[in-house]
């Protein structure tokens, strides 16, 4: 045998290049690893899918790139070409810092496939964002472009009359994946559906309408998306003819404790939707973290789940003037049991009414970004469950002009802080924003932007997971060897 010696600092950079994202754990003070077991570096690579926008004649998109200023490598590119044969790239970002835009109001215009090497990998993010002005799909569509994997949540679809809902599946590879879409109703999963086996060819895009899946009308769907080889993007795009339309972004994973951070003050309705994936029954308790502190919604303290089921229940104005989260708990009665949730948001009554889509949503450990903030319309939300939480609040200089500006704000632990970002002065163009979590408990966090048209309420909420922009490596004290044939 040949023995070769291979340096840490190659291994250290071999493993980040391939994991391309970071293991992160919440709620922990400290970034840094303990000595002699890991420390974390930036991702050197990173992958995003933009899902097809919207077919309607009247709608007008806007793409969004940014990262944040960080401490990634030197150089590199973010580019976002179509998942077509012969892809144009859109404008391309090549520094931290400052958002670039794109825009298309073609209603044939493709889904994005999206990569970022080097200094602009770590922690990019890209807005998709959707005015339809007028037909049966009109109001706000916003999503944050998605990385691949290989499965997702999304409770919250329907097929019920008048309403179109579409799941989008993108596949960012040189091979075929093949998808299953599994969907669960009030009664279990429904029989007869079509949805095993899906075939989403190598970078391209294929979205799914529900209703050709299965032939019953149902108000609130799970939507359990499993790509069985390869991996794609998935989202769910949701229209209802009455009350406007939204994508759905997907739920975190299951768990016992989850967090839908940021409903607006003003909502007139809000529905929850949720499932329980395993074999044993949830019994889950249900909080209101206000800005003042958690209450219990009066004639909602609990919520009993049968497994495989989806159930629903409506909240109505929730929150009655003043802006709140949702904290899905799990009851003492027993072990926690692993739910996946989320919220239909309603602002507006009769025909100026809109919806909006809210899944739970993963903590931020250090921090997170949107990229396509206006210069009216952005509402950030913030909420801590444990401890309290400080929060550095960074607004990007403009794509087109202006400079970067920072606050710091307290979370107070079970409360929700609702809350402008801070204007960079200066301002023209779009620019994002970036929440760091400095210290404290768990913080959750979402975006909403609020575009008025013609007295519709027109809004989206994205929620803020963190950007996973560094890969946890192991430490070693010596070099690594490795053993050749």
């Amino acid at each position: 045998m040949n023995r070769s010696t291979l340096s840490l600092a190659g291994a250290v950079v071999a493993l980040a290049v391939l994991t391309g994202a970071a293991s992160m754990t919440g709620g922990d003070d400290s970034h840094a690893a303990t000595a002699g077991s890991s420390s974390r570096l930036p991702v050197q690579r990173s992958t995003l899918l933009c899902p097809e926008p919207s077919t309607s004649e009247f709608a007008d998109t806007t793409y969004t790139s940014f990262t944040p200023t960080g401490s990634g490598t030197s150089g590199g590119k973010a580019t976002l070409v179509p998942a077509t044969t012969k892809p144009t790239a859109l404008k391309p970002l090549t520094s931290t810092g400052k958002p670039v835009t794109s825009g298309t109001d073609k209603s044939d215009s493709p889904a994005l496939i999206g990569t970022a090497d080097g200094a602009v990998a770590p922690g990019w993010s890209v807005s998709q964002t959707t005015v339809v002005s007028d037909g049966p799909g009109r109001g706000l569509l916003g999503t944050s472009c998605v990385a691949p994997d290989s499965e997702f949540w999304f409770p919250g679809a329907s097929t019920q009359d008048g309403r179109q809902d579409y799941v989008h599946l993108v596949n960012p590879d040189d091979t075929p994946a093949v998808v299953d879409i599994d969907l669960y109703s009030k009664d279990g999963q429904l029989k007869g559906s079509t949805g095993d086996g899906i075939t989403v060819p190598a970078k391209s895009s294929k979205p799914v309408l529900l209703s050709t899946l299965i032939a019953d009308k149902v108000q609130d769907l799970t939507v359990h998306v499993v790509a069985r080889s390869g991996r794609v993007g998935a989202a769910v795009q949701a229209t209802d003819n009455a009350a406007g339309t939204d994508w759905l972004s997907a739920a975190a994973q299951p768990a016992g404790d989850l967090v839908m951070p940021g409903i607006p003050a003003d909502a007139t309705d809000v529905r929850l939707i949720t499932y329980v994936p395993g074999s044993d029954d949830a019994d889950l308790t249900l909080k209101l973290a206000t800005p003042s502190g958690s209450i219990t919604p009066a004639g909602n303290e609990t919520l009993h789940v049968k497994s495989g089921m989806t159930t629903s229940v409506d909240l109505g104005d929730l929150t009655r003037g003043d802006a709140g989260s949702l904290i899905i708990g799990s009851s003492s009665s027993h072990d926690p049991v692993p739910v996946v949730a989320g919220l239909r948001i309603t602002r507006g009554k009769g025909s100026d009414q809109e919806i909006a889509f809210l899944p739970a949503t993963a903590p931020i450990d250090r921090q997170a970004s949107i990229a396509d903030n206006r210069s009216k319309g952005s509402t950030l939300a913030l909420t801590a469950t444990g401890k309290d939480v400080s929060v550095k609040i960074t607004s990007s200089a403009g794509s087109t002009a202006g400079t970067s500006v920072s606050k710091t704000v307290t979370v107070k632990a079970g409360t929700t802080v609702s809350t402008a970002p801070p204007q960079p002065s200066g301002l023209k163009g779009a620019y994002a924003v970036t929440v760091q979590r400095l210290s404290g408990g768990q913080l959750y966090a979402s975006r909403m932007l609020a575009l008025p048209l013609d007295g519709v309420p027109m809004f989206t909420i994205q929620p803020m997971p963190d950007d996973q922009g560094l890969v946890e490596v192991p430490q070693a004290a010596d070099d690594l060897r490795v053993l050749e044939p």
